[in-house]
């Protein structure tokens, strides 16, 4: 029954985000995202824990500002994730290419032939810096976290491929995750991944924000097994759009080099986040040292 509410939850914000005008929906989420930080709750709480670590020397009443704007920050990718279209796409790649910065790397990337890693936080809008993406690759797969209920997993699936994506499930495939992203790279495709947070037992230990947290050794394992360029890239909300910037690529020095690798990509998560907190979208518990955030109700 709880999975059938959260499928219906989604597919009627979904439905309201497409059929009202942007001003209301915006408007809405905005009010949601500011009932969720009044009343609190372990997200919240968390949140403001792990923007308290981004912002150490901010006072009570600074974060508590803080945390209200990365909340209407994640409403907004909610709003403008639900509100896009197969069509827009053209349109969010023009805009998006307007404010981008880091093109050359990409580029530079692509023309070797050995396959690009974009290794993502979970910051801004990172459906629309896909997007963007699909106007530069002829192949962009991403990994699509198999969250429950099914139908859910099903509905954002549907979303993403309607747009050009190709998913790869982490979870319940014909093909291992790895595998199949292996070969698309070596084929000379772009494959997206989420780089911030483990949700295995294999991640690997890095430095983050003065506290020690794991994050996962996939982009850099497949960058050293596959020859394939790893690039991190930071993505933020502006007032007006979109803010993106591909950074240089991070070497890995074959499988050894792993854990070198992923605390470079924790290194230039670390610069972006902080120059943008209120855009990252984190609302679980990071560190290994800290203990689960209480509901503050």
């Amino acid at each position: 029954m709880k999975g059938l509410l959260v499928t219906a939850a989604f597919r009627a914000g979904w439905l309201f985000a497409r059929i009202v005008p942007e001003q209301v929906a915006v408007g809405v989420f905005q009010w949601g995202a500011d009932f969720a930080t009044r009343r609190g709750g372990r997200g919240v709480a968390q949140l403001r824990r792990n923007l308290a670590r981004v912002v150490p020397r901010a006072g009570a009443a600074e974060l508590d500002e803080l945390v209200a704007r990365a909340m209407r920050s994640y409403a907004r990718y909610w709003c403008e994730t639900f509100r896009l279209r197969p069509g827009d796409v053209e349109a969010v790649h023009q805009a998006v290419e307007r404010t981008a910065t880091g093109q050359e790397n990409l580029l530079a990337a692509c023309a070797e032939g050995n396959g690009v890693i974009l290794a993502l936080p979970h910051c801004g809008s990172w459906d629309l810096a896909g997007v963007w993406l699909l106007g530069h690759a002829r192949q962009v797969s991403v990994v699509v976290q198999r969250v429950r209920p099914e139908s859910l997993y099903r509905s954002f699936t549907r979303a993403r491929q309607r747009l050009g994506f190709e998913v790869v499930p982490s979870a319940g495939g014909d093909v291992r995750p790895t595998e199949l992203l292996a070969q698309r790279l070596r084929d000379g495709g772009v494959v997206c991944l989420f780089a911030d947070r483990d949700l295995t037992a294999s991640g690997v230990p890095v430095s983050f924000f003065g506290g020690t947290t794991k994050m996962p050794a996939g982009p850099a394992y497949l960058a050293a097994t596959t020859g394939a360029a790893l690039l991190p890239v930071g993505t933020w909300f502006t007032e007006t759009g979109w803010g993106m910037r591909v950074h240089p690529p991070v070497k890995v020095s074959g499988v050894e080099g792993i854990p070198a690798a992923t605390q470079a990509l924790a290194d230039v998560f670390a610069a972006d986040i902080a120059a943008h907190p209120e855009d990252w979208h984190m609302l679980q518990r990071l560190w290994l040292a800290e203990e689960p955030a209480h509901n503050e109700d």
